[in-house]
């Protein structure tokens, strides 16, 4: 199972890295997006009148609140991961969290989610996060 658990903490950094990535197209987007509807809007594709103004002035806030939310959540899952490859056992509850999150990214998240959860709670792998006092093993009693 320690290969999984490694396998599961270098994966979810790579694609929390990649959400990072598209959390800055979002902040981009938002940034340009006035210019973007103006291009739309001299261009013909667009009417003037068929959007209504309000809306073009909530859009770049939604775009970056959810770039926020995908950031926090991203940076967040690669702390948890760099904690589970050390194997502490916090990192394994707050990896537990974000790969619920995970599961609702389709398609990708949702698989990496699943096999997070499967690794993380399963009964061979809650040994490794939690050793025997002192860093050694239990001695039998003979």
């Amino acid at each position: 199972m320690e290969k999984h658990v490694n396998m599961i903490g270098i994966l979810n950094i790579v694609y929390r890295s990649m959400t990072i990535l598209g959390a800055f197209v979002l902040v981009a987007l938002s940034m340009g997006f006035g210019h973007l509807m103006d291009f739309l809007i001299q261009s013909g594709d667009i009417g003037p009148d068929e959007i209504p103004v309000e809306i073009l002035h909530i859009i770049p806030a939604i775009l970056l609140f959810v770039a926020a939310i995908i950031l926090v959540v991203s940076v967040v899952g690669i702390v948890g991961a760099a904690g589970v490859l050390k194997k502490k056992e916090w990192a394994r509850i707050v990896l537990l969290v974000v790969s619920f999150f995970n599961l609702m990214r389709i398609p990708l998240g949702t698989v990496l989610g699943i096999y997070s959860i499967w690794v993380l709670m399963n009964s061979r792998t809650i040994p490794l996060f939690n050793p025997a006092p002192g860093g050694r093993a239990p001695r039998s009693k003979t």
